[in-house]
């Protein structure tokens, strides 16, 4: 057999195994980072613990535009990294679901110019995220008050914006907890319970489970979300 054809039988297999990676993929991740010439954008997930597990990469080189690809078995968070080499981390989670989902946003503002166009998971994760910035903006207020009623001395002042802080905390738990109640059929239920609820009352960490529906209750963040309530309640 001849170099040239050996190479070319070669070049035929690695087309082949490409292309039995791309149908094995169930997910794409498309989009594109605005002002971005060099870099990498992965795609990631959670590992164990806190290890993170890279899926797919892209190096960009001129071109904003990005397409990342895996295979997921039901709907879970997944991140979009870039890697500029400035020695910070730079990341976008999002939820995932078999399909097409598409990621926009500018090198300037990575994280919170990110628009997402993808899974019905998302749309709900979008309204969660967007009323909870709206309790992270009024509680920055408080702590800027209160840091001018502490620097004037004025401790009366300062108590009732304590007092209000705490209200603000009640009430964004108390929406967090409602959410992941009114939304018992997706996958965003137990995320909640698991991530943005830690230190909320075991009662209602138990009653979000207990209400959801049973394929949540059968998916990975419904099962995590039983294993978290069997181990508390083992310590106790």
């Amino acid at each position: 057999m001849t170099l040239n054809k050996a190479l070319s039988l070669i070049f035929i297999l690695l087309i082949l195994v490409s292309c039995g990676k791309e149908k094995e993929a169930n997910f794409t991740l498309k989009g594109s980072v605005k002002g971005l010439k060099k870099g990498i954008v992965y795609l990631q997930k959670n590992g164990d613990s806190t290890s993170i597990i890279d899926l797919d990469s892209m190096v960009i080189t001129g071109q904003p535009e990005f397409t990342l690809k895996t295979n997921i078995d039901e709907p879970i968070l997944l991140y979009l990294k870039l890697f500029k080499n400035d020695g910070e981390e730079h990341y976008i989670p999002f939820f995932a679901d078999k399909g097409l989902t598409e990621i926009n946003t500018s090198l300037k503002n990575f994280n919170f110019d990110a628009k997402i166009i993808g899974s019905k998971q998302q749309v709900l994760l979008d309204e969660y995220t967007g009323i909870m910035s709206k309790f992270n903006n009024q509680n920055l207020e408080l702590i800027e008050a209160n840091f001018l009623a502490q620097k004037a001395k004025d401790s009366i002042t300062s108590d009732s914006l304590n007092i209000q802080s705490q209200k603000l905390l009640k009430r964004k738990y108390s929406y967090s907890i409602q959410f992941a109640l009114n939304n018992n059929d997706s996958e965003i239920a137990p995320y909640l319970a698991l991530y943005e609820l830690p230190a909320a009352n075991p009662i209602y960490i138990d009653s979000v489970y207990n209400g959801l529906t049973d394929s949540i209750k059968k998916s990975f963040y419904g099962k995590k979300l039983n294993e978290y309530i069997n181990s508390r309640e083992a310590i106790e």
